[in-house]
């Protein structure tokens, strides 16, 4: 039938309809542009009122620096939701884990919106703001993990990597929102108007966004790969002691000194069928593809470390551009993302995710010096032009790929788990080092080289990894063992 695409692995039987994939697809974008629509108004809150707000009692550097610490909490509790929800998504479905993420995000973001500040309260208003920025970074820790597992789990096996890349738009229309409406904030009100009310503007706007996602996610159907599992029984899957009861009761049943074989207990018949395929998922040693993953990971972290935070500081402070120039180019550079991630994700569906990664860091090695040659040169063409190549190719062509690579790597029993560590142990060491190290050599230096020479070590790190990767395009996601 031209309305039905079948489920995202070659042996599954599940199948949803054309209108499930888009709920799926849609949900999935909606909630990774939540997710950094909701970090980018916080940090622009953090940088322009928060220290006047929660914390008045301290000098503006300390209030600044009060203000971006609550903001890096969030960073912390990412790395606990993960693990968290990564478990509970790999236990009782992908579904579930996406309606529990979005609520407790939107509701956490909402929630800032209505503080009471230092005047009303005192010391319990950034209290509270610490609070709900911790349960904010919860949610969020598993929000891009999940959804990535859905879509990838969800799309037909031809468009995997066209279908995953939604998710990595996600990134970019967040982003934009929350620009935009601070944008418009700051151009539109009084700095009084601003700091009595106008802050928690976008913060409470974000609360329609929340209901239309909550209700996207409710009618959201489970993961037909979750569903096929062959570890899965009445939608929970068995912890690793019941699958190897399991196992081990059916090789005895079925010894040859048995003469005829009994038939296995109510509710583990599917279990039983699947036996060899249930046992290499759960004797596989775990490890390799986690470490390859991280890799992969590492790259596209650390380039947007380097490209999205410490250059917009380096140039507005050290280049004779405009203090508007890096941030424009960034804006620019995420449009042009809209063109640039979808069609990395056909690429891959095309010619395999292996080669493009290989093709894609090479070009950023390549183009490592030139994009810096051009963006030091202090013109502001030729910086708006080196931040968007840079962009582009070293951070959201990298993005869209790692989507569905990464979902293809790991086993269904344990992909959701390990894809949301990944993802945040790369982040954080990547984006925390990065852009530290980087100040401190170009200090040390008085250039601008060292800039380059860490665009390439980290795309070293991803092209290495690539190299030892298998080609996982077209993988069955069905399968419990990981890719290596």
């Amino acid at each position: 039938m031209k309305d039905s695409v079948t489920a995202a692995q070659p042996s599954s039987t599940a199948r949803r309809s054309t209108r499930d994939l888009t709920r799926a697809a849609v949900s999935g974008w909606l909630g990774t542009a939540m997710e950094f629509m909701d970090f980018q108004l916080y940090s622009l809150a953090a940088a322009i009122v928060f220290n006047k707000i929660f914390f008045p009692d301290v000098s503006p550097a300390i209030g600044l620096i009060a203000a971006m610490a609550t903001y890096g909490v969030g960073y912390v509790a990412r790395l606990a939701g993960a693990v968290y929800f990564g478990r509970m998504g790999d236990r009782l479905g992908r579904k579930k884990v996406l309606y529990l993420t979005i609520l407790l995000m939107g509701a956490s973001t909402t929630l800032i919106g209505v503080l009471p500040t230092y005047a009303m309260i005192g010391i319990l208003a950034p209290i509270l703001l610490v609070v709900l920025r911790l349960a904010q970074g919860f949610g969020a820790g598993a929000e891009i993990a999940g959804a990535t597992v859905m879509l990838a789990e969800y799309a037909p096996v031809r468009r995997r990597g066209l279908i995953s890349s939604l998710v990595s738009l996600g990134t970019n229309s967040g982003t934009l929102a929350a620009s935009g409406l601070w944008a418009i904030l700051l151009a539109v009100l009084t700095e009084e108007q601003l700091l009595s009310w106008g802050w928690r503007l976008p913060f409470l706007l974000s609360f329609g966004l929340m209901l239309f996602a909550v209700w996207l996610r409710r009618g959201l159907k489970e993961s037909p790969v979750f569903e096929e599992r062959p570890d899965v029984v009445n939608g929970v899957a068995m912890t690793r002691g019941e699958v190897e009861s399991v196992i081990s009761r059916q090789s005895t049943e079925t010894s040859p000194d048995k003469g005829t074989e009994t038939s296995p207990e109510k509710g583990t018949e599917k279990i039983s069928e699947n036996s060899s395929v249930l046992e290499a998922g759960i004797r596989q040693r775990k490890g390799k593809a986690f470490f390859l993953a991280l890799g992969l990971r590492f790259g596209q972290a650390g380039n947007s470390g380097l490209m999205q935070t410490f250059l917009v500081g380096y140039i507005a402070t050290n280049l004779s551009v405009g203090r508007s120039v890096p941030t424009d180019a960034i804006v620019y550079g995420s449009l042009l993302g809209f063109a640039t991630v979808p069609v990395v994700g056909l690429l891959g569906d095309r010619y395999g995710r292996r080669s493009v990664y290989l093709a894609l860091t090479m070009l950023t090695i390549v183009a490592a010096f030139p994009v810096m040659l051009l963006i030091s040169s202090g013109s502001t063409p030729a910086v708006m032009l080196g931040m968007i190549l840079g962009l582009n190719i070293g951070v959201l062509g990298l993005f869209s790929l790692e989507s569905v690579t990464m979902a293809e790597l790991f086993g269904s029993r344990t992909r959701f788990t390990q894809l949301a560590l990944a993802k945040e142990i790369g982040g954080i060491l990547a984006t925390a080092i990065g852009p530290v190290l980087a100040a401190t050599l170009t200090a040390v230096t008085g250039s601008w080289w060292p800039i380059a020479a860490m665009l390439i070590l980290y795309s070293l790190i991803t092209l290495v990894s690539a190299l030892l990767s298998p080609e996982t395009r077209g993988r069955d996601l069905v399968r419990l063992e990981d890719a290596v």
